[in-house]
């Protein structure tokens, strides 16, 4: 066996391609981890807004909200609950599957629509004769996004939606295209549970994406400096 003390010039090369191919591929990887932490504190900040948004002192609804600007904004309104709904299938993990209920709501001579909350599918609906009554509805403006290229068409006939879609919603019932989620309300809701909204649906993974490029940083390093001794290695000894 022939012990080489100082490797040739191929060698040196291919330690010094190794090097700077390392470096490099560390580098990005450790900036892309950066990255996803100053995602997460900017995220981390836009929840901690909407959240103090929706819990804040309910104000008269807007007279043309913004869908953008509106959007979580805490109103209180007095109107009257029409008996017309509409169901959006969902699924409750203590309860099982189940509906929200959506319904008109008049308001100030116009009718807008109201998310009243989840009933199961063995319940029945609200009876019209409970809602004829001046009520007073406290809730959040929201124009959820909940519909894509997968969402299946709505079954009118058997009165089923798979997402709430507020402008096609509004114009089955025939009211303008906008929605208040309710938390409380002064009239009996008739079995129906509210389901107020909040933060929790709200995407957030940028820590896990950011563990994830830290580890693949790790792992690079840990490669390159395997082909690094491997590449020595095979040079200095014969």
């Amino acid at each position: 066996m022939r012990l080489v003390l100082f490797p040739d010039e191929g060698v040196m090369k291919r330690i010094i391609f190794f090097v700077f191919f390392g470096l490099g591929g560390f580098a990005v990887l450790v900036s892309l981890g950066a990255w996803q932490i100053q995602r997460l504190t900017w995220k981390q900040g836009i929840i901690e807004q909407i959240q103090e948004r929706i819990v804040e002192a309910p104000v008269a609804l807007p007279a043309t909200p913004d869908p953008i600007e509106d959007k979580y904004l805490s109103v209180s309104i007095e109107g009257l609950m029409k008996p017309e709904v509409l169901r959006v299938l969902v699924s409750q993990k203590t309860v099982g599957a189940g509906y929200r209920i959506i319904s008109p709501f008049m308001v100030d001579g116009r009718t807008i629509l109201v998310d009243r909350g989840f009933i199961s599918v063995n319940d029945p609906l609200p009876k019209p004769s409970q809602l004829q009554v001046q009520t007073v509805v406290t809730g959040n403006l929201h124009w959820p996004q909940e519909t894509d290229g997968y969402t299946p068409a709505p079954d009118i006939e058997k009165n089923i939606w798979f997402a709430r879609d507020v402008p096609l919603m509004a114009a089955t019932l025939s009211t303008d295209p906008i929605m208040i989620v309710l938390r409380d309300t002064t009239a009996v809701n008739d079995g129906v549970t509210p389901l107020p909204v909040d933060t929790s649906r709200i995407p957030n993974d940028h820590l896990q994406y950011a563990i994830t490029w830290f580890l693949l940083a790790f792992i690079w390093t840990a490669m390159t400096a395997y082909f690094l001794l491997w590449s020595r290695r095979s040079k200095t000894e014969t």
